[in-house]
């Protein structure tokens, strides 16, 4: 079996194909082929282990709180409830089926890893180049390139012509990376290692010929499908929540259940009324109004998400996102548009501003602010010919967008340049046809061509200025050709400084002319100018970012480009203020638990983090989930993949992003806006309040409920609800009240407060005591209103004996049955905000809420006066005195309600005031 050798990129060209015993220019031959397969197996990824449709299914019946609505339907089958047990069970299964239905389509990022092996690859074998399937690819086999195809395998690069590689993808660099042959230092990283290609990257310019030193799992590409699989989904803060409240309510229900039937049955009351009593208090003590309620809240914020652009893939993504507290983001097409733009231009005369935006080949010049036609400054057009003279991309004219446009984008750019003034790469090079190419070398940092024009040839030269200026003997001014000396070199060197302090990328441009096209091109040379390039922000995201701030969200940029470049980025888009600001290393990101406290403090703190590659886009996340962050992160390519499902909230971009990307991810953001983060931020606030706000609502009205009938067990008094009653109630108030609740737009102040700490409960020490307030008031007017039509000789009372189910019931008990109903009812309107106004708030603006009052109404009055429902509830029509006492006795916990909030709000104002002052 041949040994694959450990890190290529350290190894010579001859010291790679000896350890794979392999010539470049025979190749493999077929028995060895089929040696090494065996030996190896296909060039294709794991596929990942999917849960079945089943599995999802039976996921969707884990919860606690399903557990406790399933035994509370199966009660009420034993005991004959059964349109509660049927009620019950309807709730449980839209919930199921909701669920089941989002989730079908989540996380399939690693089929679509699967696709990037579907390609063809030529390779060499018997010494003849044929085409065969990717997958057929073994170690050792000659792998021969040319541009626009997908690289296979991990390739050791053994020939190269004029190559460039987009390894945007894998490694976050923004441009083509240009590529060499020549060994490299062990410790070089996979962003730095110029002689490998990678598996799923592509070749965008040249050609050449390479060795497979990694297939299937063993390539960068399989590394990052491996950890996809491997990153821990988190369970969201909602499920979390959701799961604590349930454990809390078995206790609640246990309680509730022996201490009501033992009181009771000790009392002397029918010992199958108590248990029946019971049965229906620990059906009232678990709202099973909370997970349909809590499934439709999040189903309509990813509705109104959709509306602004963002997919939701999980339903809890929304409230999750909500308490975001940090966000990793990517720059490139993030953050940036991932276009290069010439914006400036530095003459001898001095420096020229270009406009126009991006891809738009119009555009103005101006100095001094003054407009000017290139056609009147001469030094200014030559510069521009050499741009789009010296350049290998293209521009299709058909369409103004991303379509059009072929080739580096640098190169692009200063074609866009040269448009603006008029100069055509096709037109020029119809006067001027190129006869040499001297292509772009990483060792040079320069690019030539030769120009035939007049018998002579035109050299063009482009690249890094402190390349092109060494080369230079001469500058062209107004004034004619000058001697370049030592003095003026510097001070040229010092101007490209300047633009790269302002976060552009620079470029010299000279010429020459040479009477041979084997002319040595970089020498005595002609310094034109140099050109700064600018891959603009978003327009959109310095608000976006402003929005952050003030929600107190961190936002962290993670990015494969350069250090330099990250922090002018991060200063040009207002992600910092600080010029040294501290840019931190990928490789410094180490394991958290390898991290001493400085530097897990240093790590935590920072705002950019450059040349990270996805291991360690792992471990940031990591980091800061273990500093009790909720983190989201944002991303568009297949190395983004692991980190997306790792985080909290994976966001990926839409019309950028991968699909590996958009599939392992919780939200598509179909506009790639970052704005569109802030306001899913927005919306998962607001539903997340929705959800306490209904949860304080169901609980607080079931208290009342049980302190109701267990006080009046406990006394052995008469028992103010029956059953039935209580059953019935629960169906009207946990569903139309609370869903309104559920579906309302939020307070407009969300985006003004921290986040919410993720440690934090659905229900904090004060909400508990607020639903124990609740309850005892809603208690206390129910049993209040029972003793006043139990006592006063104005209310007719038939006397009624518990025991005795087959009497009509009596007045007095269908007085607190509707005297809770309505007191339960009026009550969704303590759930405004302290702050918020007392009749116009975001409780009396929601059209929903007044919809549910008129149907709760309506249905409790057919408890009353409907023939048969009534018979079954054991109600009667309460007459005159009884409504007034009901009407009287239920708006006194809003009435309260509403004195304690102004109260409240009154000292929330006072407090805030005295700390601004």
């Amino acid at each position: 079996m041949t040994e694959i050798p450990q890190k290529p990129w350290t190894k010579s060209t001859e010291e790679i194909q000896q350890k794979l015993d392999v010539s470049q220019k025979e190749g493999l031959n077929k028995s060895e082929v089929e040696k090494r397969r065996e030996d190896y197996g296909a060039n294709r990824l794991k596929e990942a282990k999917t849960r079945s449709k089943w599995d999802i299914l039976i996921e969707q019946f884990k919860s606690l709180i399903i557990g406790l609505l399933a035994v509370a339907a199966i009660v009420s089958f034993i005991v004959g409830e059964w349109i509660e047990g049927i009620a019950i069970l309807i709730a449980i299964l839209i919930n199921a089926a909701i669920g089941f239905f989002t989730e079908v389509k989540a996380v399939q990022s690693m089929k679509s890893l699967q696709e990037l092996s579907k390609t063809k690859a030529h390779v060499r074998r018997d010494g003849q180049v044929e085409e065969i399937p990717a997958e057929e690819v073994v170690p050792g086999d000659i792998v021969v390139l040319s541009s626009g195809e997908l690289i296979p395998a991990d390739l050791r690069l053994i020939e190269s012509s004029k190559l460039q590689i987009n390894e945007s993808s894998l490694t976050g660099e923004s441009v083509p990376v240009s590529k060499s042959t020549e060994p490299m230092a062990e410790d070089a990283s996979l962003a730095d290692r110029k002689n490998m290609l990678y598996k799923g990257t592509a070749l965008t310019r040249g050609n050449g010929e390479g060795v497979v030193v990694a297939i299937g799992m063993q390539t960068e590409l399989g590394n990052i499908s491996e950890m996809a699989q491997e990153a821990e989904e988190e369970k969201t803060p909602l499920e979390q929540r959701l799961d604590k409240l349930g454990r809390r309510l078995v206790w609640v229900t246990l309680g509730i259940v022996a201490v009501v039937a033992i009181a009771g049955i000790l009392g002397g009351k029918d010992l199958f009324l108590m248990l029946e009593t019971a049965i229906a208090l620990a059906v009232a003590a678990i709202p099973e109004g909370l997970p349909i309620v809590a499934t439709v809240a999040l189903a309509r914020g990813m509705w109104r998400m959709a509306k602004r652009n963002a997919l939701i893939n999980q339903l809890s993504a929304v409230e999750t996102l909500g308490t975001t507290s940090v966000i990793c983001t990517d720059k490139t097409g993030t953050l940036t548009e991932n276009r290069m733009t010439v914006t400036k231009i530095i003459l001898p005369s001095g420096e020229i501003e270009v406009t126009g935006e991006s891809l738009e080949p119009k555009g103005e010049f101006k100095q001094n602010e003054s407009k000017i036609d290139p056609n009147d400054h001469p030094i200014l057009g030559d510069l521009l010919e050499v741009g789009v003279l010296c350049n290998n991309a293209a521009l299709q004219p058909e369409n103004s967008n991303e379509s059009r446009v072929v080739g580096d984008p640098m190169e692009v750019a200063l074609l866009i340049a040269g448009g603006k003034a008029g100069r055509d790469r096709d037109a020029l090079l119809e006067k001027m046809p190129e006869a040499r190419e001297v292509a772009f070398d990483p060792e040079t940092k320069m690019m030539a061509t030769f120009n035939e024009i007049d018998g002579q040839y035109r050299v063009a030269v482009k690249g890094a200025p402190e390349a092109v200026l060494e080369v230079c003997s001469h500058i062209k001014t107004d004034d004619g050709e000058e001697e370049m000396d030592g003095d003026r070199t510097q001070q040229w060197k010092d101007r490209s400084n300047d633009l790269a302090a302002q976060g552009l990328r620079i470029l010299a441009l000279a010429e020459k002319t040479a009477s041979a096209t084997d002319t040595d091109p970089y020498c005595n040379l002609t310094l034109l100018g140099i050109v700064g390039l600018l891959d603009p922000p978003r327009q959109d995201v310095r608000d976006a970012l402003n929005e952050c701030h003030d929600a107190g969200i961190r936002v962290i940029m993670v990015t494969g480009d350069q250090p330099v470049t990250a922090r002018n980025v991060g200063i040009s888009v207002g992600l910092t203020d600080d010029e040294n600001a501290e840019v931190v290393r990928g490789k410094e990101l180490k394991n958290p638990e390898e991290l001493s406290d400085e530097e897990r403090r240093r790590m935590v703190e920072a705002p950019i983090f450059a040349r990270v590659s996805p291991e360690q886009k792992l471990n940031l996340i990591t980091l800061h989930q273990q500093n009790n962050a909720v983190v989201a992160m944002t991303g568009d390519g297949v190395n983004d993949a692991p980190a997306l499902k790792k985080a909290d909230i994976g966001v990926a971009m839409g019309a950028r992003g991968t699909q590996v990307a958009k599939e392992a991810s919780d939200m598509v953001l179909q506009d790639d806006a970052f704005a569109s983060i802030v306001a899913a931020v927005e919306q998962g606030r607001a539903i997340f309040n929705n959800i306490r706000k209904f949860t304080l609502y169901l609980l607080s009205g079931n208290v009342g409920e049980i302190i109701a009938v267990g006080a009046a067990s406990i006394v052995n008094a008469p028992l103010p609800l029956l059953p039935l009653q209580i059953l019935y109630l629960n169906a009207i108030n946990d569903v139309f009240p609370a869903l309104a609740l559920g579906v309302g737009e939020g307070e407009p102040a969300l985006m003004e407060r921290p986040p919410r700490n993720p440690q934090a409960g659905i229900l904090t020490k004060r909400y508990w005591w607020a639903i124990s307030a609740y309850g005892v008031l809603i208690a206390a007017t129910t049993v209040g209103a029972f003793a006043i039509a139990w006592y006063s000789p104005n209310i007719e009372v038939q006397q009624l004996d518990p025991s005795q189910q087959g009497m009509e019931a009596n007045k007095a008990i269908t007085i607190s049955f509707l005297t809770l109903a309505f007191g339960r009812l009026w009550h969704v309107f303590n759930m405004r905000d302290n702050s918020s106004g007392l009749f116009r708030n975001e409780i009396t603006k929601n059209p929903y809420i007044w919809g549910a009052l008129l149907i709760s109404i309506g249905l409790l009055l057919c408890a009353v006066y409907v023939p048969g429902l009534s018979d079954v509830l054991k109600t009667v029509p309460p007459g005159l005195n009884g409504w007034i006492v009901i009407l009287g006795m239920s708006f006194v916990p809003l009435v309260i309600g509403q004195i304690a909030k102004v109260i409240i709000g009154d000292r929330g104002q006072k407090k805030s005031s005295q700390q601004s002052g």
